[in-house]
């Protein structure tokens, strides 16, 4: 009888041309009246801008459903992908996302693309709100010439590579150069730059992917630049104290006009490996081999600054420097992509134009995170950030704007996903593979061994 019932209960939350199957004893009335008060909210993206929406959607609504989606068939976004593995401490968050993911009124959906398998108006039709947390996946370019050259790289593929994203697993760069110049000078960079010069047995006990630390092994990077157009008051790193910008330029200007004691300056005379910033370069074009087949510098235009505050900027003062290297990073900043024609999207912010979360002109459409305000800021910005659109969302939810009829919500996606061929990967199934991955871990004292295929993830879900 029970089945019965479910079916009737996806007819009632579209147009009803059937009649109740006898033995249904809930009244399409009664069904009505569960469903307004049981809101249906679908979130695209499962890292810390989609599950902290999730989090205070569930938080401040007691009946609130929550479903999200994600293309990877693993959860956590930039917290699996982008923080660096030297930095385990940033990841505890996932602790916090996972009991999300268990509350009986939130389910995650991997293996989802957006855009490809199911539309974004698909999701309107089925859910009273939707909320695009899906990031920045893309990376801008540099638009200079040689670009293109072997040995130039983003960092946002880097990073991807060390971390275990798939689509980066055979990167394969060649570390085989003495320099690496990475262009930049934001948090991304400084993590790539620690990451090629942290010795490998450092790394051994974090959750870097093998491959990577084998390449790392191999590796004859010793020096390694970091580029900025503007000047060390307007670099993009931060550090985690308060008053962050003074106590970091009071770091920079200690570093550079101190004289460093005995023992310190011992240390870094013995040093195998160094860095160092070079500010008011910009790059102008990579340099590339006599061969032309790979990178073998860098031409950087100097730089002076112009205006006052924020309407300072970096103008070319008519001279160049040429910056030896074999690798190159760029590290200038990620941005969004589009994700559905119907979603209104800023090409030149790279974000979908919204207000306080509302997409502009389209009720019931919210975003959060990268996508709503740009890459910029740490996890705690972007929880503070997600926060804010949870709280506009059930405000109008409230205040009546968000339709008051009943949605099916996952049961009608379903559907469409299973006609299609997609097969979703539940939470359970993530919770299979992440078990394998620290059992993986456990034989060389990692605390996971991520996987990096696919393909293999499917298979050992028995798909």
């Amino acid at each position: 009888m029970a089945p019965r019932c479910w079916r009737w209960w996806y007819w009632t939350a579209w147009p009803r041309t059937r009649p109740p199957p006898a033995g249904c004893t809930l009244s399409v009335r009664q069904q009505f009246s569960t469903q307004e008060q049981m809101p249906q909210i679908c979130v695209v993206g499962s890292g810390p801008a989609g599950f902290y929406t999730a989090q205070h959607l569930l938080k401040h609504h007691p009946r609130a459903h929550v479903d999200i989606f994600e293309k990877q068939l693993v959860p956590f976004g930039l917290v699996r992908f982008g923080v660096a593995p030297d930095h385990p401490e940033v990841k505890n968050v996932i602790n916090t996302f996972t009991q999300t993911a268990h509350s009986d009124r939130c389910a995650f959906h991997g293996n989802v693309v957006v855009g490809r398998d199911v539309t974004v108006p698909e999701l309107r039709e089925a859910y009273h709100a939707v909320v695009l947390s899906y990031g920045a996946e893309d990376h801008q370019a540099l638009g200079i010439p040689g670009e293109e050259l072997p040995g130039v790289f983003s960092a946002r593929a880097f990073v991807g590579w060390y971390n275990g994203l798939p689509e980066n697993r055979e990167l394969a760069p060649d570390l085989s150069c003495d320099t690496a110049v990475i262009l930049g000078q934001g948090n991304v960079a400084l993590d790539v730059a620690r990451i090629l010069l942290t010795p490998p047995e450092h790394l051994e006990k974090t959750d870097i992917t093998e491959a990577a630390l084998g390449v790392l092994r191999q590796s004859r990077v010793k020096t390694v630049w970091i580029v900025g157009r503007r000047g060390p008051l307007q670099v993009a790193f931060t550090i985690k104290v308060p008053r962050p910008r003074k106590r970091l330029t009071e770091l920079l200007l200690r570093t550079a006009t101190e004289k460093p004691g005995a023992e310190e300056a011992a240390r870094q005379a013995s040093a195998s490996r160094t860095w160092g910033l070079r500010f008011f370069r910009s790059p102008q074009q990579v340099l590339p081999s006599p061969d032309g087949r790979q990178v073998a510098g860098i031409r950087l235009a100097v730089t002076r600054l112009e205006g006052v505050g924020d309407t300072t900027r970096a103008v070319p003062t008519g001279d160049v420097e040429d910056l030896p290297c074999g690798l190159v990073l760029s590290s200038v900043g990620y941005k969004s992509r589009p994700i559905d024609h119907s979603v209104p999207f800023d090409p030149k912010l790279g974000v979908i134009p919204n207000m306080e979360g509302r997409v502009v002109d389209v009720p019931g459409l919210y975003c959060s995170g990268w996508v709503k305000r740009g890459p910029t800021g740490v996890i705690a910005t972007t929880m503070t950030d997600s926060f804010l659109t949870g709280q506009m969302l059930l405000q109008d939810l409230k205040a009546g704007l968000l339709p008051s009829g009943p949605r099916p919500g996952y049961v009608a996606i379903e559907a469409l996903l299973s006609s299609r061929g997609v097969r979703p990967v539940s939470f359970s199934d993530w919770e299979k593979l992440d078990a394998e991955e620290v059992s993986r871990g456990q034989g060389t004292g990692k605390p996971r061994e991520k996987l990096l295929d696919p393909q293999e993830m499917l298979r050992l879900l028995g798909r």
